[in-house]
């Protein structure tokens, strides 16, 4: 199967009081893949400690991205990271800036930029600054090394509803594409500003919480005004058939109950395929 998913039940990376429900969520997804295609990476159980990083929990966080580089390394197909918290993308965009260093745009579809550093995060969650981290700026072991990051020029943030202080410098500094959630339902809009980057692959990061919270119960970070399921069903789609999908990562389910959790799993599942179609577009 062209699509290597890689479930990651990561919430070290959420200071929450749901946090530890995004493994919940990971593992309820999990239920649901193909188990052939399919590596369930194992996540430390400890929360971990902050090392005067200024990221809360982050001995966990960066064992769990040394493990998810090992899995991914030895991934067969156009890796799908499901999570967990928005940490897991870490380790899944650099591996797709590895493959693509001069022609990889990210796509960061979510109620929030996660531009935030260890300095200017409110909370000091990684999970608000795994964006940042990939644009080459953050913590020690959780930033893609100089020259191995994705550029701000080529990063396109669709959704945000939630910007801190922190983040609304780094994107008006850098001029970093926004795309308002009017602008997110129209398709050809995204296609635009992602061809304007350059870029000639796509990674594709999906914070569940880019939904707006009629379409999906379980969210870690519930934000009004958000699209539905069709509408960024019909986008992703638009975007893998546009550009080669160079690797993808969904996150931020924290279902309440089992119960609650089977209720949510349609939903999410169609995002997933969406994105599993661009992986086997990128196979041929």
């Amino acid at each position: 199967m062209p699509a290597a998913f890689l479930v990651i039940p990561e919430w070290q990376g959420s200071v929450s009081s749901r946090a530890m429900s995004h493994a919940d969520g990971a593992h309820a997804i999990h239920g649901d893949l193909p188990s052939s295609s399919t590596v369930l990476v194992d996540v430390p159980v400890e929360a971990g400690e902050a090392l005067g990083t200024g990221v809360q929990r982050y001995s966990a966080v960066r064992r769990v991205r040394d493990r998810a580089a090992a899995a991914l390394a030895s991934a067969a197909g156009t890796p799908i990271v499901i999570g967990g918290d928005c940490g897991v993308a870490l380790a899944s965009a650099a591996a797709a800036s590895a493959r693509h260093p001069d022609d990889l745009a990210v796509l960061w579809l979510d109620a929030h930029p996660d531009l935030n550093t260890p300095e200017t995060s409110p909370s000091g969650a990684f999970n608000g600054m795994v964006l940042r981290a990939i644009a080459g700026d953050g913590a020690d072991g959780l930033v893609l090394d100089s020259g191995a990051g994705v550029p701000p020029a080529r990063i396109v943030i669709a959704g945000a509803r939630a910007v801190d202080d922190g983040e609304q410098a780094f994107i008006d500094e850098h001029r970093i594409a926004m795309l308002s959630i009017d602008e997110l339902r129209e398709p050809q809009r995204t296609l635009e500003a992602l061809a304007a980057t350059g870029a000639r692959n796509v990674y594709v990061h999906v914070d569940l919480d880019v939904l707006d919270p009629s379409a999906l119960a379980g969210l870690s970070s519930p934000m009004p005004f958000g699209v539905d399921a069709s509408e960024l069903v019909t986008l992703l789609k638009a975007v893998v058939e546009r550009f080669p999908l160079a690797g993808a990562s969904i996150a931020g389910f924290t279902p309440s109950s089992p119960d609650a959790a089977v209720d949510d799993l349609p939903t999410i599942l169609r995002v997933v395929g969406a994105l599993a179609t661009g992986a086997a577009s990128a196979a041929r």
